[in-house]
Parts: structure tokens; sequence; C-alpha cells
């Protein structure tokens, strides 16, 4: 259930005014989280679904490269990463 927590944030994101980025695995390129945000991109497509979204390099440079200002780390998987914190 990787996506409702996203698009939760996404509304809240718009609701706010704030521009919301969401990153997606090439299994989830369907997901309905990746529609909700204004912009998206793949991550880790040579990962597996949750490799993908454990490669916290590849998030930060995709962040960097898109002029992101913050990433929420969900809950689980890199909420709990000492290394992505």
């Amino acid at each position: 259930n990787r996506g409702e927590i996203a698009i939760r944030i996404f509304r809240a994101g718009t609701e706010l005014g704030i521009r919301t980025v969401a990153i997606y695995s090439k299994e989830d390129i369907g997901s309905v989280h990746r529609y909700k945000a204004d912009e998206s991109y793949l991550v880790g497509a040579s990962n597996t679904p949750v490799g993908a979204y454990l490669d916290y390099e590849e998030i930060v440079r995709i962040a960097k490269e898109n002029d992101v200002d913050a990433i929420h780390p969900g809950y689980g998987f890199l909420s709990e990463n000492v290394h992505f914190a």
C-alpha cells in the first residue's frame, strides 16, 4: 500500500500550494500515486520494486536534479534508514 501514504502527502502539498514530486519503480508505472503528484520520476529501473524505493542515493540524485526541497520518507523503508536521514 505504498501509494496510499504518498497520495495523502500529495493532497496536503496541493492544499498548501507546494509542488509535489513522486518516484515510482518500473512495476508501479501505472500506480495512482504517480499521477496524483505534479511530477513523477522512475527510480531504480534495474532494481526490484522494494530495492528501487530503498535506493536512497538515486532518490537524492533525482531530488537534486529536479530542485526538490524536501523528501518525505514515508513509513518504514527510508524512514528507518540512518544513512538516508
